[in-house]
């Protein structure tokens, strides 16, 4: 019998696992950072995340009592990123970790799939997501499951482009 991933919100005793479920799930792009110091910060931002006062909302999959993954979701672009001229009024999926031992067991799609169906609830429109070509693998998977790109919420944030993938309900 296969596992069964079911998706809740994060529980208080859990935040811990999920930011360092983060750093392990974001390491592999650590070759990537021009600095070790580059990296380290970025991996302390990931850890830092779960206790985001702007969050609205941390899904986590679990398999029982194993956790495999989580994202994050923000009502707006003001408090996903603090970058309020991107004008989205609708909510936004961040820092979408699975565990590399738990890849391709299809919890980043129950996470996505989740995410969508919380912004059905809220009456959205869309629902928006960011990511770079260093992710390429997950940007293919944004789009097999129907998020388009959207051109006109790119942003740049240090030397990378962030692209914009939107849902739209």
């Amino acid at each position: 019998m296969g596992s069964v991933i079911t998706i809740d919100d994060i529980r208080v005793e859990e935040f811990e696992q999920v930011s360092e479920l983060l750093v392990e799930s974001y390491s592999q792009y650590q070759e990537s950072y021009e600095s070790k110091k580059g990296w380290r910060d970025y991996a302390e931002s990931l850890r830092d995340s779960v206790h985001n006062p702007f969050v609205d909302r941390i899904l986590v999959a679990r398999d029982g009592a194993e956790i495999l993954g989580s994202l994050q979701l923000f009502t707006n672009s003001d408090t996903a990123y603090h970058i309020p001229d991107l004008a989205i009024f609708s909510p936004i999926i961040r820092m979408l970790g699975v565990s590399p031992s738990a890849r391709g067991k299809g919890v980043a799609q129950a996470l996505l799939k989740e995410s969508i169906g919380y912004a059905r609830e809220k009456g959205a429109d869309h629902i928006y997501l960011h990511s770079t070509d260093l992710m390429a693998d997950a940007m293919r998977l944004y789009e097999w499951l129907g998020f388009k790109r959207d051109t006109s919420k790119d942003f740049n944030k240090l030397n990378f482009v962030v692209k914009c993938f939107r849902y739209d309900i």
